[in-house]
């Protein structure tokens, strides 16, 4: 419940802060937009709000039916290659879509104050951001195995005079003692393995969000059919192989029901969300004001930041370096084609978008 409430707060602090280019007054302004079609732009927002809603929502739900589907079981082949294209398709977003916009904003002709132009701000805050999240995801992974062990151990204490009752000399008392031990080594790697893969999904997802929220309110606050279009195809795309990484990581995690319906929702949830502040704030925003131009770029670059460190550390080196992986070459080849096929067709969007 705690942890559900953090969450909450974090969502609304960073929906808070992504809103402030609202208040931005047009101090520098961009050519005319030749296609400026409010109608046709609002049809395809609304459209762009449901389409990105469904993607998102299947995407997330995928890896949860391999309870009944065992082909997307999360111990599966198939499950580590489709996990390995979504992690190559939020690769391919931080370094191909979200960190080139975070230098073109926080290097715009606009910002002719300040360090803005005297500096890279933008791989700065990026590089700050994936340090943070490495810090983060040390301090929390320690935090919760600490707490784990603590009261493994109480368990333990509590225990041992029962068994020392119920004893029946050596030599039953010896050989129950080793399975015993066995059987505790075995399920503490395991609740290792299931803080891990929580703290990923967290951390992960916090990522996920702060660029949601960014892209969706771009998307939203535009007025250019001919820019909303290519958007909407690519976030469609991005956020259905989001959903699959996320929720992969989620199946692995074994949250409670209630956790993964929390975590599924505001995944799916937030760029919509973005896009519909968009269109509330589209006749008061500019996005080439000060600014929003500084508020945008950090943002952005953070999150660049954070989805790079996450899809290189906690997604592809988790599965890339885990023993299954590295004696079998044909499962090395199929991560390795799969990674690259999602960069390859991640990246390809940024034609268009």
């Amino acid at each position: 419940m705690a942890a559900a409430d953090l969450k909450l707060a974090a969502c609304l602090c960073l929906l808070a802060v992504a809103s402030l280019p609202m208040l931005a007054i047009a101090e520098c302004t961009a050519s005319g937009d030749e296609d400026s079609d409010k109608g046709r732009a609002l049809t395809l927002k609304i459209i762009a709000i449901f389409s990105i809603l469904v993607a998102s929502s299947v995407g997330c739900a995928i890896p949860s039916l391999g309870r009944r589907f065992p082909a997307l079981h999360p111990d599966t082949d198939l499950f580590i290659a489709v996990k390995a294209f979504a992690a190559g398709v939020i690769l391919a977003t931080a370094f191909v879509h979200i960190l080139p916009d975070a230098f073109e904003k926080l290097g715009s002709p606009c910002l002719v104050d300040g360090p803005w132009q005297k500096f890279p701000f933008a791989g700065l805050v990026a590089m700050l951001a994936a340090i943070a999240t490495l810090v983060v995801d040390t301090i929390a992974t320690g935090y919760f195995q600490r707490a784990h062990a603590k009261s493994a151990a109480a368990v333990g204490d509590l225990e041992t005079p029962d068994h020392a009752h119920h004893g029946h000399g050596h030599s039953h008392g010896m050989p129950a003692l080793i399975a015993s031990s066995s059987s505790t080594s075995n399920t503490d790697e395991g609740a290792k393995l299931i803080i891990r893969h929580r703290v990923i999904s967290q951390v992960l997802e916090l990522g996920i969000i702060v660029h949601s929220v960014i892209i969706g309110m771009s998307l939203g606050a535009s007025e250019s059919s001919s820019t909303i279009r290519p958007l909407l195809a690519a976030l469609t795309f991005h956020q259905f192989f989001e959903g699959i990484g996320l929720g992969g990581c989620i199946v692995q995690a074994r949250f409670r029901l209630r956790s993964v319906v929390t975590m599924a929702l505001f995944f799916s949830l937030t760029t919509p969300v973005g896009v519909a502040i968009g269109i509330g704030i589209s006749s008061a925003y500019n996005e080439n004001s000060p600014s929003a131009l500084i508020t945008e770029g950090v943002l952005t670059a953070a999150a660049a930041g954070i989805l790079n460190y996450m899809a290189l550390v906690d997604l592809l080196a988790e599965d890339f370096m885990n023993p299954r992986v590295q004696n079998n070459w044909k499962l090395q080849v199929i991560l390795s084609v799969a990674l690259l096929l999602g960069t390859a067709l991640m990246s390809m969007l940024a034609i268009w978008a």
